[in-house]
């Protein structure tokens, strides 16, 4: 069975193929994925994505739009599959990577306006907005946007199979990794 939101309509409960699922066990789920990134527990942020999730955040063209092929145009941040990510986050637990030199970067995620846009079976595509604090060298940023994921509770815990970032402030002065959005 397919669900898809309507404007009129607030969803706050949808039936899976594995039972009814509430816009709170959503957000139960979304609030620990941005824990374990504040918390940088990036091995259990891991777990969060199935091994073949995409991870996506397009850029900005010059006509103030989206770029929307992230095979064919430029992205901010694009894994094709949750290796990319376990390489990334290699790189920060080995200090392979210059955006996260020693001092860490301390962050604090904030989600709302979380909207369940449609099912699909085990799947649910969720929308949201967030935004981050970032503190590193006495200084706090803030990176706000939108994100669309793809949700599978088929399993005995939820996993993302589709994540796409829409990062609003993209003109920064530094580099956006996966702890900031």
């Amino acid at each position: 069975m397919t669900l898809t939101a309507t404007t009129d309509a607030i969803v706050t409960e949808v039936r899976t193929s594995s039972g009814t699922l509430s816009l709170e066990d959503i957000k139960q789920f979304l609030y620990r994925e941005a824990r374990f990134l504040d918390d940088r527990d990036f091995d259990r942020w891991i777990d969060c994505y199935h091994p073949e999730a995409t991870f996506w955040m397009p850029a900005w063209a010059d006509d103030d739009k989206l770029t929307e092929d992230p095979q064919r145009e430029i992205s901010l941040i694009f894994y094709a599959n949750r290796g990319g990510l376990e390489d990334r986050v290699f790189r920060i637990k080995t200090d392979r990577s210059s955006a996260t030199s020693l001092p860490e970067p301390r962050t604090g995620h904030n989600i709302s306006n979380v909207e369940i846009v449609s099912v699909d079976g085990d799947r649910v595509d969720v929308r949201f907005n967030w935004f981050t604090l970032y503190y590193r060298y006495q200084n706090v940023d803030t990176y706000f946007g939108a994100s669309f994921y793809t949700i599978d509770y088929s399993g005995t815990q939820p996993v993302i199979m589709a994540k796409k970032v829409v990062l609003k402030n993209d003109y920064i002065h530094h580099v956006v990794d996966i702890y900031h959005i």
